[in-house]
């Protein structure tokens, strides 16, 4: 909603083997368009040859009724796209779709590979010629130059250069392919429809089309989808699982199934504990709408506070909001959000939100229900402070931007203009999201400490979720912008 959040980079989604293919795609994209909002795209492979439309904007804007005429077949990938930073063009939208002396291969990645930007640079000094700032790119440029005796091989010798977060799809004329890395950063589940083999970074895109959820890609695990049926394998050593603790904080709908767990059940006992933890005297709870509705129910039905919508949200800000100019800029939140001064006017308010990131917004929203008159304002995060940046495929501004890492909780509450401040303690967050022995989740976002290799000097933002292309032949392909 606004720079105050982090975002999720990517969402992807699969079938093999269903004769409306491209279109349960886009409906399981659309399940996902929370994960992604510049730009979307969907592979096909008709059996002979692969086929790709995809362009900026959500995913009704993307594909209209006759897209689907040129989405030839029974097999399907597709991808939503958030970035990171930078530039936002249709050559950075996926599938990536190339052809090479192995045939033709399309891609989609949700994660991101800290290690690729070193790969990158011994490629180009071998002479590679990369058309995007993608890391995904890295990975076909490693495909490309494998010496492995099938595509599959060729596969898994890229990824065991690299190290980091991915959960890809690829689709070839004859099979589909997913991947998780080891360490399980991102979320990857497979289930089936009508026979079909359906995956997608949540479950929520299975309910949408009536698919079943098996079970999670495991991490480190490869599951084959071709015309000799259906087989899993683990060709990467093992390593401790580190999956996002962020995905049930904030990202994830709370209508899915991640990680093996409900979202809503976490998000509603983060808020139990969050009021265990920092009890207040108030009228009301009040949260910020949408990441904190589910904490704020958890927090009013343990406090006993009454829970009241006191905040609207603005639904139709869309990605081409333009940011007010200095002298309007007190709009910028006004345009999102806006008090219903009937619920706030002379109470005691329990702000929940599920994290502060840089503290402006945050502040902006303190004082527009103090204008809206309200008496006390505490503020609630059901998460602990967000201390680091993460280098795993979330959009994160560097530490020195983030108020944890160069303010105590005093001082962020008095920098917010709020009568109190609090966090939920790291404890309190792992037996929320039902890990009380710290063993399953990368919570690096927390404490700085990073499970995966971070190349000195690398920036998160600096390689991004997608691209387009590498130096080869692009298949036949159709974009629109």
């Amino acid at each position: 909603m606004n720079e105050e959040k982090f975002r999720e980079a990517c969402g992807v989604f699969g079938i093999s083997d269903h004769e409306e293919a491209a279109r349960l795609t886009y409906y399981g994209l659309y399940a996902l368009q929370h994960r992604g909002q510049e730009s979307a795209g969907i592979a096909t492979s008709d059996g002979e040859r692969l086929h790709v439309v995809r362009g900026l904007g959500y995913v009704s804007e993307v594909f209209r009724e006759e897209t689907f005429t040129g989405l030839r077949g029974r097999l399907a990938i597709g991808h939503v796209r958030y970035s990171t930073t930078g530039e936002v063009s249709v050559r950075e939208a996926q599938p990536m779709v190339v052809s090479f002396h192995g045939g033709q291969i399309a891609v989609c990645h949700n994660g991101n590979l800290p290690n690729a930007l070193r790969v990158r640079a011994e490629l180009e000094r071998e002479g590679a010629i990369f058309q995007s700032t993608s890391d995904t790119e890295v990975v076909l440029h490693l495909i490309a130059r494998s010496r492995a005796r099938d595509l599959l091989g060729a596969i898994i010798e890229a990824l065991a250069r690299l190290d980091g977060a991915y959960s890809m799809l690829f689709a070839t004329p004859r099979a589909l392919i997913a991947v998780r890395d080891p360490r399980g950063f991102r979320p990857l589940l497979v289930g089936t429809l009508d026979g079909a083999m359906v995956f997608a970074s949540e479950s929520c895109a299975f309910d949408l089309i009536g698919a079943t959820l098996l079970r999670d890609v495991e991490p480190g695990e490869v599951i084959v989808v071709d015309e000799r049926g259906v087989r899993s394998l683990f060709p990467f050593p093992r390593q401790r699982p580190t999956q996002c603790i962020f995905e049930h904080v904030y990202f994830s709908r709370p209508d899915s199934i991640v990680f093996g767990r409900p979202v809503s059940q976490s998000r509603y006992l983060l808020g139990r504990l969050l009021a265990r933890e920092h009890p207040t005297s108030a009228d009301v709870v009040v949260p910020v709408p949408d990441s904190g509705v589910a904490a704020a129910i958890g927090y009013s039905m343990e406090s006993g506070i009454p829970l009241v919508f006191g905040l609207v949200r603005n639904h139709y800000v869309g990605r081409t909001f333009i940011e007010p100019r200095a002298a309007i800029r007190n709009l910028r939140v006004k345009v999102k959000l806006n008090p219903v001064r009937e619920l706030l006017e002379g109470r005691r308010i329990v702000l929940v939100d599920d994290s502060i990131v840089r503290g402006t917004t945050s502040r902006e929203i303190v004082q527009m229900i103090r204008t809206a008159g309200a008496r006390e304002i505490h503020v609630r995060i059901s998460c602990p402070p967000t201390m680091a940046p993460c280098y795993y495929g979330i959009d994160t501004p560097r530490k020195e931007e983030l108020i944890a890492a160069r303010m105590s909780v005093e001082e962020i509450s008095q920098f917010l203009g709020a009568d109190s401040l609090g966090y939920l303690s790291y404890a309190s967050l792992l037996e929320a999201c039902g890990d009380p022995d710290d063993t399953r989740y990368c919570t690096a976002c927390y404490t700085g400490r990073y499970p995966a290799e971070i190349v000195p000097d690398y920036e998160p933002r600096s390689v991004r979720c997608a691209g387009h292309g590498v130096g080869v032949s692009p298949a036949v392909t159709s974009e629109r912008s």
